[in-house]
């Protein structure tokens, strides 16, 4: 099951535990619990601490394993498959398990262990899904800290039954008590922020008793990291809040393009990001988001930001690098059919239409890569472009035309996703060349269809252009003095992660210029 290069990597990593760790397997005669038996012996091969038994327990799923220690019944349970993608979250468990401590900041895990009443996580993940590691991940790490939290990782693959019976069309899905909780990535805070009723109102009493900063960074992607790192180098008081350390780079699968990094994927790209900027005196406040901007009412004072939870944060000088998101189709039933058939993340969500048909909606290199890698698993794919030709690279456009089942329609208006109340069962789209409509039966939609930058909580504030990109100056300076932006919420072209890290650089460099010229005034 693991080969050379995984075994050693593993036995390095196991000589961390300081604890014995049990993995009990409950088993039948499938093909897939055979595999699960012969992982589990390779792994306790590789360390003393590790040990393996059976049971048979009809009550639980088989087949699955418990990762606990000895005498134990609690820990962290996986149904299927641990590699993939997901080997990340087993090496993971077996070290926290096993007495390794986490490096999430201290007063989350002091929360996560406080939480009180009865917890069963349930969340289903794909091999294939490179958004799921982090809420399995989480969910893990949330039953290894407190006995009342349990948490069972499913390959939906394996488990394809319970796929079609919880009607499940997205992973990582996550069920709570046999209810639905989320689906789609989730950090550990959001998490505990949706479990824990007080967590508002204690993280807005915090935020507002912080001292105020000389530096706020506003996104903690690419540009916001680089602009935090910048501002940390010259001593100044820098602060960082996002809602997710990586921003949308944790929703890239692979990077080649990062100059002097030949190949990375999004969430080790966003993982390093967070360990450079943990390297300087930096106050990050993950897992919030801002939803008003008050500036200044005079040179050099304290601008205002208020999180959604309520607490407020002061700064000389603020950077806002808060990035884009997935546009929208913007048509009835994509909101209703949103993670039931209606999805953005072909790697994530493709393995839960094979066999199925399914459309693509854009054009471009996203849409086009999207349809060829969905050719391998589903029976069919059509590709909607509403412009007269596609904007993909000539390479993708032939390798898309060679694939026997993927169509491809120019001149297409999608105008409605439709659905049998539950999940989504077709779609319909306009011929712009003569207003004819046709209908498409799909059990899946995937749009590709570019950007939005994440600027509406602005609202007049900031000087911003019709696509609702920060209009910013050479040095990233906005129309308000103090008031920075980078990255891709601003008017810079060619959306790049290297390019808003140089701007986030840029602009950091720029608010500190900004903070030695002017006189500080009393915070207000």
């Amino acid at each position: 099951m693991l080969d050379s290069n995984m075994q050693a990597q593993l036995k390095a990593y196991l000589t961390k535990l300081t604890r014995p760790v049990e993995l009990v397997a409950n088993l039948d005669d499938s093909a897939k619990s055979k595999e699960i038996k012969q992982l589990l012996s390779e792994i306790a091969a590789l360390s003393d601490q590790v040990t393996t038994r059976e049971e048979d327990n009809a009550g639980l799923r088989k087949p699955s394993f418990l990762i606990t220690n000895p005498g134990n019944n609690s820990g962290v349970r996986f149904a299927g498959s641990p590699l993939g993608h997901e080997f990340t979250s087993l090496v993971l468990a077996l070290l926290q398990v096993g007495g390794h401590p986490s490096k999430e900041a201290q007063e989350l895990l002091d929360q996560v262990k406080s939480l009180e009443g009865e917890f069963q996580f349930e969340t289903y993940y794909s091999l294939s899904c490179h958004n799921c590691p982090d809420v399995v991940q989480a969910l893990n790490l949330m039953a290894v800290l407190n006995p009342n939290i349990s948490h069972t990782a499913i390959d939906g693959g394996v488990y394809q039954d319970e796929i079609t019976s919880r009607n499940i069309m997205g992973v990582p899905a996550v069920f709570l008590n046999g209810k639905e909780f989320g689906q789609g990535r989730m950090t550990l805070s959001e998490i505990v922020s949706k479990v824990d009723t007080n967590a508002d109102a204690r993280a807005a009493k915090s935020l507002t008793e912080r001292e105020p900063y000389e530096v706020l960074v506003i996104g903690s992607g690419p540009a916001g990291a680089s602009a935090a790192i910048y501002a940390a180098r010259k001593g100044i008081r820098t602060g960082v809040i996002g809602e997710r350390f990586g921003g949308q780079v944790m929703d890239t699968v692979d990077i080649e393009n990062y100059i002097s990094v030949i190949k990375t994927e999004g969430s080790i790209f966003a993982s390093a990001l967070k360990n450079h900027v943990n390297d300087y005196s930096v106050d990050i406040v993950d897992g919030q988001s801002i939803t008003k901007l008050i500036p200044a009412p005079t040179e050099g004072g304290y601008h205002q930001v208020e999180t959604a939870s309520g607490g407020v944060l002061k700064s000389r000088s603020i950077i806002i690098a808060t990035g884009a998101r997935w546009r929208n189709m913007g048509i009835p039933g994509e909101q209703e059919y949103r993670t039931k058939g209606v999805t953005y993340c072909p790697h994530c969500d493709g393995p839960l239409f094979k066999g199925k048909r399914v459309a693509v909606i854009g054009g471009g290199n996203s849409g086009i890569e999207a349809a060829i890698d969905l050719a391998g698993i589903v029976e069919h794919v059509t590709v909607l472009e509403f412009a007269s030709e596609l904007k993909a690279d000539s390479v993708l456009q032939d390798k898309a035309r060679s694939l026997k089942n993927v169509d491809i329609i120019v001149n297409a208006q999608t105008t409605e996703a439709q659905g049998d109340g539950t999940k989504l069962t077709g779609l319909t789209y306009k011929d712009r060349t003569n207003d004819s409509l046709h209908h498409l039966d799909v059990a899946g939609i995937f749009v590709q269809i570019g950007l939005l930058p994440n600027t509406n909580w602005l609202g007049d504030t900031i000087e911003r252009n019709k696509m609702g990109e920060i209009v910013v100056d050479a040095r990233g300076e906005t129309n308000i003095k103090g008031i920075f932006a980078a990255g891709d919420c601003t008017t810079v072209p060619y959306k790049q992660i290297i390019i808003a890290a140089g701007e986030g650089a840029k602009a950091s460099l720029s608010a500190f210029d900004y903070l030695i010229r002017t006189s500080t005034r009393t915070a207000e």
